[in-house]
């Protein structure tokens, strides 16, 4: 079968059932087992050179086609520690034991079962149409994105000395615009995040005592007040950046003093002077505050979490996006602008020092929508990504998530 590069290609109804499956079996970061054995089986029929445990769970599949340039083509594979709340047949009633030792409930809410799904859709199309493209293809199905550890864990094993470095970056996101539609925003896209875990140390007392202690809830609404003013009064107004205090804890009795306190901190930004500048003031604050507390111990900052920035190569969407418009008609391709949600993808580009292109991917019912632009109201009150209530509906997002990653792949390895 030949195809036109701008055609759309139905998918095997097989696949939804593939999506079905991995939907109602999820699994959290690096525990990816059953998925990427799914992964595995699917890449061998395929005929794909495959790797399996890249960076743990992590599996690359490998095509060669002719002479040409290399696209590296990622989906991700992980699940949250979310208790879904969809009502759909197929839905996750699925629980484990995290890292931690909690028994958590998980369930695919961010979409990543729809992203392997439609990557092997298109590994599909593309084995089984090998006149329409020329080169390497390198399917990367990753794990624990949702950790920010996924990308590097792949790198550090060595996927850019074992496999053909790329000369493109491609994948996709599936998002709660409407289905149908692609978006994307050249230049920095998604924020960088850091988490930070920060540890203030008192010194405890009885509550009728507070002459004999150094108090750490009170060192720790004074640093929570005081980090207030770094983005208002420290990043410049031109610049866009979050700091979140997410979680406070201290003691577990009314009538006693505790003996320290934590605060669990969250930075978001575009930028990376403005991160460090950030990063620097929540240490001075830190510090400064638990100085001026008379703290007997000083207080110690440790990262929990780090995304960096997501840059999209202004060029490189470009000529991804124009093969989309071709296909689906400038209507369908829209700008979301600079996004504050956090990825890990970028990591593999810049690690290959390749471009990236990186695309939103619409999975709501277009029904619910009535501009369907990103002016749509119905974007304030749809389920997003990370609720229990999300869930992409099946079509046309699979499809047209499949053809996108076909289309941007014959779009990077045209025939000679």
């Amino acid at each position: 079968m030949t195809s036109s590069v701008h055609e759309t290609i139905a998918v095997d109804l097989d696949l939804i059932d593939v999506y079905k499956d991995l939907h109602s079996h999820p699994e959290l970061g690096f525990h990816e087992d059953r998925t990427s054995k799914i992964v595995e089986k699917h890449l061998h029929v395929l005929g794909f050179d495959i790797t399996t445990g890249v960076g743990t769970t992590g599996v690359v599949g490998v095509l060669k086609n002719g002479a040409g340039p290399t696209a590296l083509l990622r989906a991700d594979m992980d699940a949250l520690p979310v208790r879904e709340e969809t009502g759909l047949d197929y839905a996750s009633t699925v629980t484990t034991t995290d890292d931690q030792g909690k028994s958590v409930p998980v369930s695919h809410a961010c979409g990543h079962d729809l992203h392997t799904t439609c990557l092997l859709g298109a590994a599909r199309i593309l084995s089984q149409d090998t006149t329409t493209w020329s080169g390497t293809l390198v399917l990367v199905f990753q794990p624990a994105e949702e950790l920010g550890a996924g990308a590097q864990a792949m790198v550090d094993d060595g996927l850019f000395e074992r496999f053909p470095k790329p000369d493109i970056v491609l994948g996709q996101h599936v998002s709660p615009l409407p289905a149908g539609t692609i978006a994307g925003h050249a230049g920095p896209s998604y924020a960088g995040s850091d988490s930070l875990r920060v540890r203030l140390v008192g010194k405890g007392a009885h509550g009728s005592m507070p002459e004999n202690s150094v108090d750490p809830v009170v060192m720790a609404a004074e640093t929570v007040l005081r980090l207030q003013t770094v983005i208002s009064r420290e990043v410049p107004s031109t610049a866009t950046a979050v700091l979140t205090v997410g979680s406070i804890h201290a003691g577990d009795a009314a009538n006693v003093i505790p003996g320290e306190a934590e605060l669990q901190l969250n930075i978001r930004s575009y930028d990376a002077g403005v991160r460090q500048r950030i990063l620097d003031s929540v240490d001075r604050i830190v510090q400064g505050e638990a100085a001026t507390a008379g703290a007997p111990t000083p207080p110690t900052i440790t990262e929990t979490e780090r995304f960096p920035i997501v840059v999209n190569d202004p060029a490189a969407l470009d000529k991804t996006l124009d093969a989309f418009a071709e296909w689906l008609g400038t209507n369908k391709i829209l700008d979301p602008g600079a996004g504050a949600g956090s990825e890990d993808v970028g990591i593999l580009a810049t690690s290959a020092g390749a471009p990236l292109s990186y695309w939103l991917l619409g999975g709501t019912d277009p029904s619910l929508f009535t501009t369907g632009d990103m002016t749509d109201p119905a974007l304030r009150t749809v389920p997003s990504n990370h609720s229990p209530h999300y869930a992409p509906v099946i079509e046309p997002t699979l499809t047209i998530g499949v053809n996108a990653l076909v289309v941007a792949a014959r779009t990077w390895l045209p025939t000679p």
